[in-house]
């Protein structure tokens, strides 16, 4: 760790030395911390994940989720950057002496020679870095299928297995013999990948069940028993709640408006089971995440409060256009085509939901589709976009795709992999969606996928919106893993 000469004590006698970002190594959820050797102005802040730790005079360096400021000045610092002592050979340890002078140094040399530091900071001698790839999870849901799909371990950080089932007991339970040993199949790929984190997901579209264990603390208490015996028994990493959705009707699914606070109690209360759990194997910490939708499903839960209790939420930003809406459209757009209509949902808009609610942007995991959505007898205005259909014709994987749809082109896009239209299908690229459509216009049937190019543009955007990284479903769509191999470049990933 590289010092920066210039600063060694705070004002407060307390000394700081900036540690580096975890990652997705040991500390699970790869939050970035200071490492304090005395402080007596630490905030741990559980939103943030991080720490801050403040000068009560001229400096402050702060910590949160890996980003670290520095501010030289008075109380009212003129001048300040930001970086990451994950990215850069410049880690920092600081020495102020301002005792007796009430916030002002003693000192022209002194005076100058921070100035010089903070010249440095400012002209990008310490470059502010958000989008290395090691910042970025990517986070894979694995189908209940035998046999497994071929998985390359190095490649993943998490692996969610789909699903386990809540009973109507209240309890979580594998569906069958053969989950049980995809699940070990699963958990044996951290021989390979000792990071590797194999977290067990539960619920799903269609899942009932989830209203009645988190009715009361009873309920609660039961269904977080039963997921820890579940981790313990299989040696999982975590768990992962698809509970489609709080507050809302489904296919058979109970719901009532006390769910949404029902939810944070539930979550709460398996986060401490988990939390004993791991006192008991050593202090491991175990995941907590959920898979959550956007529009209607951010005002049926407290997500502020849910989140405190989350290492990360997976946003399920696909399936915005499907056989259950009235016209085309793109199902997992970046932005709103200039064609649909305000209420449309986006990727965006979805993230931009979240924030708003208070959720830390590095607890937000963007999900990616390894499918399309395709309808036919599609009215043929703009070329099928947003226009009524017929009906749903169905959602071929990528590996589909590329059979009937499209031709995969490598590295025909400045550089990196592409696709275009084949069998009647052209390919349209919308450039403020920042997401690709197929049309047939022989047959009327209108596409909407991820590809390369798009998933490129996602990566941009978690990048720069310092999200947490890019969750997709599911991964046996994608067999060459073609798609995941452009997840991580798009990330930067080592």
């Amino acid at each position: 760790m590289a010092a920066i000469a210039g600063v060694d004590q705070f004002a407060s006698d307390s000394l700081v030395t900036l540690g580096m970002h975890a990652g997705s190594g040991e500390k699970s959820g790869g939050h970035g911390q200071a490492k304090q050797l005395q402080s007596s102005h630490r905030d741990h802040s559980h939103d943030s994940g991080g720490y801050m730790v403040k000068s009560r005079r001229s400096i402050v360096v702060a910590s949160k989720e890996g980003q670290y400021c520095l501010s030289c000045g008075a109380d009212r610092p003129a001048l300040q950057r930001t970086f990451s002592a994950t990215t850069t050979r410049y880690a920092m340890r600081g020495s102020l002496n301002t005792r007796g002078q009430s916030g002002y140094f003693r000192g022209w040399m002194f005076i100058a020679r921070l100035f010089g530091l903070c010249l440095v900071l400012i002209s990008g001698g310490v470059q502010a870095a958000k989008d290395q790839g090691h910042d970025y999870r990517i986070v894979g849901y694995v189908g209940d299928a035998r046999p497994l799909p071929s998985i390359s371990a190095n490649k993943l950080d998490a692996i969610n297995f789909a699903f386990a089932t809540l009973t109507p007991a209240g309890n979580v339970e594998l569906k069958s013999p053969t989950a049980t040993q995809s699940l070990a199949d699963l958990v044996a790929l951290r021989k390979i990948n000792p990071r590797l984190k194999i977290l067990a997901s539960v619920g799903g579209w269609g899942a009932d069940h989830f209203s009645e264990a988190a009715w009361d603390d009873t309920e609660r208490h039961r269904f977080a028993d039963s997921a820890a015996d579940l981790l313990d028994q299989h040696d999982l990493d975590g768990i992962d709640i698809d509970w489609e959705y709080p507050t809302l009707a489904g296919p058979g699914i109970s719901h009532q408006p006390e769910d949404r606070r029902h939810f944070s109690l539930l979550l709460e209360t398996l986060r401490k089971r988990l939390d004993q759990l791991g006192a008991a194997h050593g202090g491991k910490h175990y995941l907590l995440t959920i898979a959550a939708a956007d529009s209607e499903f951010v005002a049926g839960i407290e997500l502020k409060r849910v989140a405190r209790s989350l290492d990360w939420i997976n946003l399920m930003t696909y399936d915005f256009h499907n056989g259950l809406t009235p016209s085309t459209g793109h199902h997992a757009g970046l932005h709103l085509s200039k064609l649909a209509p305000a209420n449309d949902r986006a990727a965006d808009k979805a993230v931009q939901q979240f924030l708003a609610a208070g959720v830390p942007a590095r607890k937000l995991v963007l999900g990616v589709a390894f499918y399309g959505r395709a309808f036919g007898d599609v009215d043929p205005q703009h070329d099928g976009m947003q226009q009524k259909y017929a009906h749903f014709v169905g959602a071929p994987s990528w590996h589909d795709l590329k059979v009937d749809y499209i031709t995969y082109n490598v590295g025909t896009y400045n550089g990196g992999d592409n696709d275009s239209g084949k069998n009647g299908y052209v390919r349209y690229w919308d450039e403020q969606a920042q997401a690709p459509y197929l049309w047939n216009a022989d047959k009327h049937i209108f596409v909407s996928y991820d590809d390369p190019q798009s998933l490129r543009a996602k990566a941009a955007y978690v990048r720069a919106n310092n999200l947490g990284g890019m969750m997709y479903w599911e991964h046996s769509l994608d067999q060459d893993e073609q798609l995941l191999d452009v997840v991580r470049q798009g990330l930067r990933k080592p």
